[in-house]
C-alpha cells in the first residue's frame, strides 16, 4: 500500500487540518471492513439521522452505546449462557462486536432505542449560528471623496478650497 504525505497540504491550507488528518486515517487504515452487524443509515430530516443496526439476540443490557473521541461506538457483549444447549444448527450469531462511526462536526446523539432485534441511534446535525451562512452587504463607494469643512465665516467649503 502506498503513503501519501499530506505536508504540502498542511501548509497550503488553513484549517482544514482535520479534513487532511481523516484522509490520512483512511489511508491508512485496514482495507477489510468488518460486515458484522449489519446496519443502514437513513435520513430522517433535512437534520436528522438514525443508525439502524441489526443486533438480534441481544436484549438492552447487552448493548452499550457510547460517544467518545468524535466518534459513535456501539458495541455488544453476550452474558455466559447458564443452561447448556444443543444447536443442530446455530444460525444467528451472537458473537460480541464493536462498530464504530465517525461523527461529523456538529453532530449529536439524541437518543437509541431497542425494539424487535433492531438498536436505532438517532443524530442530528445542529450548526452554530456563527457557522450558518449570512449574507453580507456591498457598500458602494463613490469615486470621489469630498468633505465639507467650515470656515471661519460658517460657509462651507470643499476639500480643494473652493467655497460653496
Amino acid at each position: 500500500m502506498r503513503h501519501y504525505d499530506f505536508g504540502p497540504l498542511y501548509r497550503a491550507t488553513v484549517g482544514f487540518d482535520r479534513v487532511a488528518d481523516m484522509m490520512d486515517r483512511v489511508l491508512s487504515s485496514d482495507m477489510t471492513q468488518p460486515s458484522y452487524p449489519p446496519y443502514n443509515i437513513e435520513k430522517t430530516s433535512e437534520d436528522g439521522y438514525r443508525i439502524s443496526i441489526a443486533v438480534a439476540g441481544f436484549s438492552a443490557e447487552e448493548l452499550s452505546v457510547e460517544v467518545k473521541e468524535g466518534a459513535l461506538v456501539v458495541s455488544a457483549r453476550k452474558a455466559p449462557e447458564e443452561t447448556e444447549r444443543t444447536y443442530l444448527h446455530r444460525g444467528i450469531a451472537t458473537r460480541a462486536f464493536e462498530r464504530r462511526f465517525a461523527l461529523a462536526d456538529h453532530v449529536r446523539v439524541t437518543g437509541a432505542s431497542h425494539a424487535d432485534g433492531m438498536l436505532h441511534v438517532d443524530l442530528v446535525r445542529e450548526v452554530p449560528e456563527a457557522l450558518k451562512p449570512r449574507r453580507i452587504e456591498i457598500a458602494s463607494t463613490t469615486t470621489r471623496a469630498i468633505e465639507a469643512k467650515t470656515g471661519q465665516d460658517g460657509s462651507a467649503e470643499t476639500a480643494e478650497g473652493a467655497a460653496v
